[in-house]
Formats: C-alpha cells, structure tokens, sequence
C-alpha cells in the first residue's frame, strides 16, 4: 500500500457537484494499493499515520500526532498513486490492484482507522472525485508498506 498524507486545515471531496465529505484540521490521505497488499499493511500503514508527529507543538517544532491534536482524517482512494511511466507517454495502472480485492483491502483500512476514535471520513471508491484541500505548512508525505526498513 502506498499512501500520500497531507496535512491539512481544511479538505473535501465533491462528487457529481455534490459535497461528499469534509473535515477540518488533519490528514488527507490518499490510498493506493496493489496486488500484495494484505492486512498486514493496513495495521502497519494504520499505526504510522496515527503516530506520525508532524503536527506543531507549542514551540512551533513538529512533535505531536494526530491522536495527540485529536485531527480528523479524510481517505481517498488513488489507483494512480500504482502508476507506471516508464514506457511512453501513457501511464500504466497494471501494478494498481483489481476492485474486487481493493475494495474490501479500502474499507478494512477504513474501519481499522476508525478504530482511533478520531472523525474519519472518505471519498466513494472509484468516482469521479474532485478533491481540494488547504494543505498546513505545507507537510506531504509519502509512505509505502513495502519499504518498512
């Protein structure tokens, strides 16, 4: 699994110009996942982002998480994110999982999020999401199960 996590002030997602979901101060992460994911990437993925501390302290220093600011998180999913460029000028999604096995792998991320007890919300997935977010800082990270070490 690959995720991108933005720290945010604001971010929603609108599908068919209607407001999908929304959240204030927090994470928007956008979720690929491939072939190999397993449940296991999902607790490891889920336990980085709810102790990554990229959240500013009272001294201005990166040092707190999203538990410890009580954030909201907002999850997209992203078959992009699995893209391969390096033949042409077309991407390739091969390496992007299949819906029958990344849909229950998205809602079992999901659930084990709000697990936390944090405000999660999500996109729907596969629409035609139109995303926007205010990022903080601005703070992008990038962070992929298979590079554990």
């Amino acid at each position: 699994m690959r995720i991108i996590i933005q720290r945010v002030s604001q971010s929603s997602v609108i599908i068919d110009n209607i407001s999908c979901a929304s959240i204030q101060r927090g994470f928007l992460i956008l979720l690929g996942i491939t072939h190999e994911d397993t449940h296991e990437d999902i607790l490891w993925l889920t336990q980085k982002i709810l102790n990554l501390r990229i959240f500013n302290d009272e001294h201005g220093k990166m040092n707190l998480s999203i538990q410890d600011i009580k954030g909201e998180l907002l999850i997209v999913s992203q078959f992009t994110l699995y893209a391969s460029t390096n033949k042409g000028n077309r991407p390739s999604f091969l390496n992007s999982s299949r819906p029958e096995l990344a849909i229950p792998l998205y809602n079992d991320f999901v659930s084990t999020l709000q697990q936390s007890n944090l405000i999660v919300k999500t996109g729907i997935f596969g629409a035609d999401m139109k995303v926007s977010l205010v990022n903080d800082g601005p703070v992008t990270i990038s962070i992929d199960s298979k590079n554990k070490e």
